[in-house]
């Protein structure tokens, strides 16, 4: 019996050896089986991406190291970065980062995580930036990550703004996003719903953009898990029909805004008739509703009306 006990005993050792003493290869043909069984597309692909920030190395060292042994560090580190990813934890909350724009930005479950179509937010405005004064004064509502405001001033090295959200910890991101992509000496944030912080007499913007929360209590069920479970509530929809913060925008950046000056706004998939129904003609005039890379109108561009 004392044999057979130690022969099990060794046994068992020797599996658990095997089991922590993968090959980079190995270690990426497990993950994506994982990630697969759980559904999640280009399993393959998000297994590679998770182990070369788990080993801090890039994708084209993992190809070209493909036979190294990981250590039991890293594979601990593997494991449990596909085990949040199985579990449907979005990438950019397990990595800390997403690029937008050509910059990297850090992003924590406090923010939303930028989309490609809100880059369209970003052009648009730097068109609008190029025709005005010399030193233009920009606002961006719902701040978030602070990619919109961030990207807009490393573009436009003669811009300034002020970024507001009425979450600190976003704040805090968003801070962060400013310094390490080195615009933090021309902008200012603010802790505010909407324009509520700022006081009469305040300095008209040139620009105010806002990618605001327009998902509607309805279409909150039909979201990506990753999206619905993970991302902050509060900065995806604000309830009933989603357009409560649009119809405050609408209403109240005329206020805030230099004659002539623009508001831009990211929109919703199924808003864009809604809007134009919302627009106040003696305040604000609509000069257009620009669609995303599917051909859906995402940014509504509008001009306040004023000599």
């Amino acid at each position: 019996m004392p044999g057979i006990i130690s022969g099990t005993a060794e046994n068992t050792r020797r599996q658990h050896h095997r089991d922590m003493t993968l090959t980079i290869a190995d270690a990426i043909l497990q993950g994506a089986q994982v990630l697969q069984k759980a559904g999640v597309p280009e399993a393959r692909r998000e297994a590679g991406s998770l182990l070369a920030h788990a080993i801090n190395k890039d994708r084209t060292f993992l190809i070209s190291h493909a036979e190294d042994v990981l250590s039991d560090r890293e594979l601990i580190y593997f494991r449990d970065f596909v085990e949040r990813r199985a579990s449907g934890e979005p990438f950019q909350y397990i990595t800390g980062a997403q690029e937008f724009f050509g910059l990297e930005f850090k992003v924590t479950p406090d923010v939303l995580i930028p989309r490609p179509e809100t880059e369209l937010l970003v052009e648009s405005a730097l068109e609008l930036i190029g025709s005005a004064d010399s030193l233009p004064l920009i606002c961006d509502v719902g701040t978030g990550s602070g990619c919109i405001a961030v990207a807009l001033l490393h573009e436009a090295t003669f811009a300034h703004a002020i970024a507001l959200d009425i979450s600190e910890a976003a704040i805090r991101v968003a801070k962060y996003n400013a310094l390490r992509n080195s615009v933090n000496d021309r902008i200012s944030f603010v802790v505010s719903d909407c324009f509520q912080a700022f006081f009469a007499g305040v300095k008209p913007f040139d620009v105010i953009v806002s990618n605001p929360p327009y998902v509607s209590d309805r279409a909150i069920q039909g979201l990506q898990r990753e999206v619905r479970k993970y991302e902050p509530h509060l900065a995806l929809t604000p309830g009933g029909d989603g357009l409560s913060i649009i119809r405050r925008l609408l209403n109240e950046a005329p206020d805030f805004l230099k004659p002539k000056g623009h508001l831009l706004i990211e929109i919703g998939f199924d808003q864009a008739e809604t809007l134009q129904r919302l627009i106040d003609s003696s305040c604000l005039k609509l000069l257009d509703i620009h669609p995303d890379l599917q051909g859906i109108p995402r940014i509504a561009a509008l001009q306040k009306v004023g000599h």
